[in-house]
């Protein structure tokens, strides 16, 4: 109580010094925000129409549905949720918290990221834990932190949902950027596994990353998770590829 105290007390004389500024464009801005107008109106919230299972937006329908990527597929996760399309101003500071060392935006990210929670997918829910996806120890060496750890450790001060991190990369895989999910899953083969002595059972989890695309990663990171006895794993990205 008294570390809030004082640093509410601090909070005014540090926008004195040190004034916010767009996360994206820099501009100045005033306290409380964290962009500016003109890159707010860039940023593309998913909103229904939308996949129930991979939240891939389709204007052409209505309704809930499930889209032809995901039709016939048998996930781990229940439903995968996307707050954000990963384009122009996210798109960028997902490159830049993952390649640019700007662990800073990863308070601005999981603020997005806790809009998801309201969605009618997950705001029913009650999670036990936030399990961030990990980076492959190199990986994790080259970058010096996960980004989904610190997004996550960012969404529980906001949530109050404890971080477990109940997974480790055991086995260094290529990029897949070019890869399609037939492939992704093939490179993700045995690549996860519950960290010894991290209690998942019985639990309702909560997988927390930075960007959905197939939804590969997330779905062999729950699978591990529902084999050592978690009773149901979801997922929430900031964003959708």
């Amino acid at each position: 109580m008294l570390k809030k105290t004082i640093t509410e007390a601090l909070e005014p004389l540090a926008t004195l010094f040190f004034p916010p500024h767009c996360a994206h464009c820099k501009t100045r801005l005033e306290a409380g925000m964290d962009f500016c107008s003109d890159c707010e109106a860039l940023i593309e919230r998913i909103k229904a129409p939308r996949c129930e299972s991979c939240s891939q937006p389709y204007d052409c329908l209505t309704g809930e549905f499930t889209c032809p990527n995901c039709r016939g597929e048998a996930f781990y996760f229940e439903c995968a949720v996307a707050v954000v399309r990963s384009r122009s101003v996210i798109r960028d500071l997902i490159h830049r918290i993952k390649y640019g060392k700007e662990i800073w935006l990863a308070r601005v990210l999981a603020q997005i990221a806790a809009e998801g929670l309201e969605d009618s997918r997950l705001v029913d829910e009650e999670f036990d834990a936030l399990v961030p996806v990990p980076l492959h120890p190199k990986r994790l060496r080259e970058r010096e932190y996960n980004q989904a750890a610190v997004i996550a450790e960012n969404l529980s001060r906001r949530t109050a949902i404890p971080v477990l991190s109940a997974l480790e990369r055991r086995r260094y895989t290529t990029t897949q950027t070019a890869l399609d999910r037939k492939n992704r899953r093939q490179n993700l083969r045995n690549a996860f596994s519950v960290v010894k002595n991290a209690d998942v059972t019985n639990k309702n989890l909560l997988l927390v990353d930075d960007v959905l695309t197939t939804g590969s990663t997330l779905d062999a990171c729950a699978a591990v998770l529902l084999e050592r006895g978690a009773s149901s794993v979801r997922a929430l990205t900031v964003a959708r590829g």
